[in-house]
């Protein structure tokens, strides 16, 4: 922690530098350009106040484990603040980028020892996102409202495919991912959840079960080594069978989702991109080089540390340079070595493979569907040898497809309630009903373009099992977007567009 402090900035510092500085400490709720508009107004109005501005860094570079001051800006006439075209409560704004991305504003309450908070109606408003506490919300309910179509439901009341005639979550939780996934099981170990708590796609056949806290793919074998880092080690060296099957018959079964999809019908009828993938490199927050793009007739591509010239289907990440490059990043990248080869099968699935000495880490929304967890609760380690999918574009395809009618659906209903038309006998109109929608509307295209996107770090590890909190401050890693993937999220959302949700907060 001491390391953190030492290399935070001070109210003495430009602006420019306390803003990238806070910027590398946000979560992800808000777009990026809508945070650094919201810090940016932040730190001009508390250049004036040196204390109050140290206190906001010393808060946010610290993760709150330091004791910080109020941060106070002026209260406006109806409470709000405008950001950007977009008006919220103060409180509610900071909090949401720096500490819980999906808070909803009826989510918070203050701490005992904040002098000024905002529901103490003082003139000044306190917006020190570590003066505040979470409370839990009793969530939305959906149940009143109805599509055309019907499509199946996994056993945990989970959406599966677009068109649900009603949309029932089995517990109206909300989460920054899909904002409405049932609350995962409480455990107080570092294993997932109990094989009848998992979606079905999870589950192996009950002739081949496998232990809880282990899965088998098709070159590794997967355990949990911390309460949320899955690691998979090489099982058999370059024995590859078909995708998902292991030569002792272990498998996840064959689904409308998830399975071997390389013989399916096409997701479209329109021609693949002419590139298949797209790769930035990043150290810490800052990309460096040119986005490196894979023609579609390279079905392979190798990103290793070397220095050679990059080919159509290598990117060498030993050549790049950068001026402000710090000590660990220039550490970490003697080990990348030969680095991952990333694999692309049928119309759009993705494979990696570990070819460094060490061991990459992997952010993948289809790896935590597997190992039942909330997609972006896990890390996945992957150790030198190991071969795995990272990547399902029918799963991504439909999980894509239930978002967006998610939240057109309820964002209807937020109109509906606003107007007074909220199904029930009780129901009233106005924004209290409409409240009860406004997390679900929120769903934009930033959520679900997440879903087509690919993090990767080399050497170093990020989340709660590592000192690191986010990728971000990991000293080497890749963005791998995926172009099939993002030509469909095209198509859903001129078939399905997002409607702009009303501003209740």
């Amino acid at each position: 922690m001491s390391s953190q402090l030492s290399t935070a900035p001070t109210s003495a510092d430009a602006c420019l530098s306390i803003v990238h500085s806070l910027m590398c400490h946000r979560q992800g709720g808000e777009s990026e350009s809508f945070a650094k508009r919201a810090i940016e107004s932040l730190v001009k109005k508390l250049k004036e106040k040196r204390d109050e501005l140290d206190s906001l860094i010393t808060a946010i570079t610290t993760n709150g484990a330091h004791p910080s001051k109020c941060v106070t800006i002026q209260r406006t006439l109806d409470g709000r603040l405008q950001v950007a075209g977009r008006k919220g409560f103060p409180h509610v704004i900071y909090a949401r980028i720096w500490r819980w991305p999906d808070l909803h504003k009826n989510e918070l309450k203050h701490l005992k020892f904040c002098q000024f908070a905002f529901d103490l109606k003082c003139d000044s408003v306190c917006v020190n996102a570590y003066h505040y506490e979470r409370i839990v919300s009793p969530g939305i309910d959906l149940s009143g409202l109805t599509l055309h179509h019907s499509g199946p439901v996994t056993p945990n009341g989970a959406l599966q495919q677009v068109g649900q005639q009603s949309l029932r979550p089995s517990h109206p939780g909300l989460n920054s991912y899909g904002r409405m996934l049932p609350e995962p099981a409480p455990s107080t170990s570092s294993q997932p959840p109990p094989a009848h708590q998992r979606p079905l796609q999870n589950q192996p056949p009950a002739d081949n079960a496998i232990n809880n806290n282990q899965i088998r793919t098709a070159s590794s074998t997967a355990r949990w080594t911390g309460s949320n880092t899955m690691s998979y080690e090489q099982n058999m060296a370059n024995n590859r069978n078909q995708p998902g099957v292991t030569s002792q018959g272990n498998f996840w079964p064959t689904s409308p989702i998830a399975g071997d999809n390389l013989n399916a019908v096409p997701l479209s009828n329109q021609p693949a991109p002419e590139y298949w993938c797209s790769i930035a490199y990043f150290e810490l927050d800052t990309q460096v080089g040119e986005i490196f793009k894979v023609p579609a007739h390279c079905t392979n591509v190798t990103v290793d540390g070397y220095v050679d010239p990059s080919g159509m289907n290598r990117f060498c990440l030993g050549q790049l340079s950068n001026v402000h490059r710090v000590e660990a990043s220039e550490r970490a990248r003697l080990h990348i070595g030969k680095g991952v080869e990333l694999n692309i099968e049928g119309e759009g699935d993705v494979w990696v493979k570990c070819l460094s000495d060490h061991a990459v880490f992997v952010q993948s929304y289809y790896l935590d569907r597997e190992a039942g967890r909330a997609p972006g609760d896990a890390v996945h380690k992957v150790y030198p040898g190991a071969f795995i999918k990272v990547f399902d574009l029918r799963q991504c395809h439909a999980q894509m497809r239930s978002q967006a009618a998610t939240a057109q659906a309820a964002a209807a209903a937020q109109a509906a309630a606003v107007a007074g038309q909220v199904p029930g006998p009780s129901s009233v109109g106005g924004i209290a009903p409409a409240v009860r929608y406004s997390a679900a509307a929120g769903i934009g295209v930033d959520d679900l373009r997440r879903l087509c996107i690919l993090r990767m770090s080399f050497v170093k590890g990020w989340g709660p099992d590592y000192p690191r909190h986010s990728i971000k401050e990991t000293p080497c890693w890749v963005e791998i977007h995926l172009h099939r993937a993002l030509q469909l999220l095209d198509e859903v959302l001129h078939t399905m567009p997002l409607m702009e949700p009303h501003p209740l907060d």
